[in-house]
């Protein structure tokens, strides 16, 4: 570094400052940027401050030991100065390097792996965006407190990580993680979904389930609190600000990502980003065949988690306990393509699909226990949504020999758990049964916002409003933006007659995805309880899903006294949904007050193994029956009571 004129007083050594490094020729813009940081609240040393007669060398040194933040400025000249590439490399190695071009040059090799800012255009006037970048950085590094711009704008959440071949492995404004032993919202972190650079649009099921198995992954981490996957993947769009997605999802920091597939070869890349600031704290490349897919992910989850300074514990066996996963990559495949199907929601036959793959991917392996409690949650959704009574018993009944044998494979992991309980709940109408598989599901699982919300509704069935209250809270923590958890939400408070806060979470639901099914009926059927026929009405018109619909109108019939209206519409129920709709059916004619006529339905839900009867013990629609003793030992024989 040369000396240039211009010295003021060098900060004192117990304060925190910003060593700059530059080149003589590049003088009057060193001092310009000088200024600026200096403005802006931070001590500078540089090499002005070095009293005649010292050694210059020894003082530069000493103050580059002593530097929280090195500021060094790149250029055509600096690129070639050895002084410069000395500074540079130790501000790299210890973590502490805000690059600068200043002319656009591009660093030498050894340095072009790092965000670089760029004032080329802007100079170093403070209201330039890049100048604000490098002092948000600086404040970073200092634990100033966080500076706001009102004009700036960041740059693209993946403008670290464009290009997937050539990412960074340090990083702008890299520094230590800080967390505290009770999991607290400083190791709160979001998985944001990566980004498919490899031009074919047939691998995005490979970057959306990487980055959900390494959200998954981070989420059985009691240190970490991770957001859910619906709400994660809420924010697609590359140009998202880094800072509004953060503040959207009330989390820390970010992490994401992109993926490359060419030929046998993956490339992925990962950026670490501090939410209050829109800056990365870490990135890193990950280059594998495709072959060892597997270690990637472990090799990533495990980077992740040293830069998080939150490590988990166990590997091996104990490890494949917990996380239930498998060796095979092409299980792992078709596990992935069998979740982007699943996970979609979208119909019978994407549901169908779904238990194509996991059954394509049990037979690869196995023992392979999440693909197992995968398939046992297929086969129970298809048992419950589309099939009649003939085939719903042996679809059960297949659900829980997978959900078992998910069990026995990784007795720790979450999924296999909740699984089992969901199964026995909703197929085998095992109420006692399923209650030791949802508290382990919940007790290996309080990370995972699927299953505390799978937890909390089971609760909520059975009246444990103190239990399915804290789970439903949490998971709405974790997965702030996901549509389903709302609905759920709202399902519960139902269920213990706040009609209000169901029919607020049923249109926060809504909100999110103006598309999801059932939110209308729910809040039609709230609607109904407080009295409101004419708004429930319009809601049950809006209603896609035919067993809330047909049901809500003959509702709103009876209550409107009009009896040939709610005759037609039970008799387009039990039309259209046939055995599939028998509770519905003992619903309406319990709102009849036909009490027998319902008696006798739900009795025969019983034998067909209706999953409705699960809202046996909680449906105010069957409040005319629940002094009638043939309805009490209905609760007794399925253990509610």
């Amino acid at each position: 570094m040369d000396h240039i004129s211009g010295a003021t007083e060098a900060p004192p050594a117990s304060e925190p400052y910003v060593f700059v490094s530059y080149a003589r020729a590049d003088e009057k813009r060193a001092k310009a940027i000088i200024k600026t940081i200096s403005r802006a609240g931070f001590k500078v040393w540089w090499d002005a401050l070095i009293p005649s007669g010292d050694r210059f060398s020894a003082r530069i040194a000493e103050a580059l030991e002593g530097a929280r933040a090195i500021v060094v400025l790149w250029s055509f000249h600096s690129i070639d100065s050895g002084w410069v590439q000395d500074e540079a490399g130790f501000g790299r190695d210890h973590h502490r390097l805000v690059p600068i071009s200043i002319d656009g040059a591009e660093p030498p090799l050894g340095f072009r792996q790092l965000q670089c800012v760029n004032l080329a255009k802007g100079g170093a006037k403070k209201s330039n965006p890049e100048m604000q970048r490098a002092l948000r950085a600086i404040a970073e590094m200092l634990d100033h407190q966080p500076l706001e711009f009102p004009a700036a704008r960041l740059v693209d959440r993946r403008a670290a990580i464009i290009g997937g071949s050539a990412v960074a492995a340090g990083a702008i404004a890299f520094g230590a993680w800080r967390y505290t032993s009770s999991g607290s919202a400083a190791n709160s972190i979001a998985v944001l979904p990566f980004q498919n650079l490899s031009g074919d649009a047939s691998k995005q099921y490979l970057s959306d389930g990487l980055a959900a198995e390494l959200r998954a992954t981070l989420s059985r981490n009691p240190l970490l609190a991770v957001v859910g996957q619906a709400s994660s993947n809420k924010f697609r769009d590359p140009s998202d600000d880094s800072r509004a997605i953060a503040r959207e999802l009330n989390v820390t920091s970010l992490l994401d990502g992109n993926i490359m597939v060419a030929g046998n070869v993956i490339r992925i890349a990962v950026e670490l980003v501090k939410g209050s600031t829109g800056f990365s704290r870490w990135s890193e490349k990950f280059e594998r065949p495709l072959d060892n897919i597997l270690t990637l992910q472990d090799d990533i989850a495990t980077a992740v988690d040293t830069a998080l300074s939150a490590r988990l514990t166990g590997t091996g066996r104990e490890s494949r306990a917990r996380s239930g996963g498998t060796q095979s990559v092409a299980a792992f495949d078709a596990y992935l393509r069998g979740k982007d199907l699943f996970d979609s929601q979208r119909d019978e036959a994407s549901d169908r699909g779904s238990l194509e793959a996991f059954s394509d991917a049990v037979q690869l392996d196995p023992d392979y226990a999440a693909a197992r409690a995968a398939r046992s949650r297929a086969l129970a959704v298809i048992a419950n949504e589309y099939a009649q009574a003939a085939d719903r018993r042996p679809l059960y009944s297949q659900a829980v020999s997978e959900a078992r044998r998910a069990v026995s494979s990784a007795p720790q992991f979450a999924e296999a758990h909740a699984a089992l309980g969901y199964a026995l709940f909703y197929g085998e109408l095992d109420i006692i049964a399923a209650d030791g598989p949802y508290e382990k599901a919940r007790q290996f699982g309080s990370g995972s916002a699927e299953v505390l919300g799978l937890y909390a509704i089971y609760r909520a069935r059975r009246r444990q409003f103190d239990r399915a209250g804290p789970a439903i809270a949490r998971a709405a923590t974790l997965d702030p933006v996901n549509p389903t958890v709302f609905k759920n939400r709202g399902r519960i408070s139902f269920a213990a007659g706040d009609y209000g806060a169901a029919i607020t979470a049923a249109r926060r639901a809504l909100d999110l995805n103006p598309l999801i099914g059932a939110a209308h009926g729910d809040i039609g059927n709230a609607l109904l309880l407080q009295g409101k026929t004419p708004e429930a009405a319009a809601e049950f018109a809006k209603e896609k899903v035919q067993l809330l619909a047909i049901p809500g109108r003959a509702f709103v019939a009876l209550r409107q006294g009009n009896a040939a209206a709610a005759q037609r519409a039970f008799d387009e129920l039990v039309q259209s949904q046939g055995d599939n709709g028998l509770y519905q059916q003992a619903q309406v004619l319990a709102q009849w007050n036909r009490v027998e006529e319902a008696l006798e339905g739900l009795e025969k839900c019983v034998e067909v193994q209706d999953s409705g009867l699960v809202y046996l013990l909680s449906d105010p629609f069957l409040v005319p029956l629940q002094n009638q003793p043939r309805f009490k030992q209905l609760l007794r024989r399925l253990h509610f009571v």
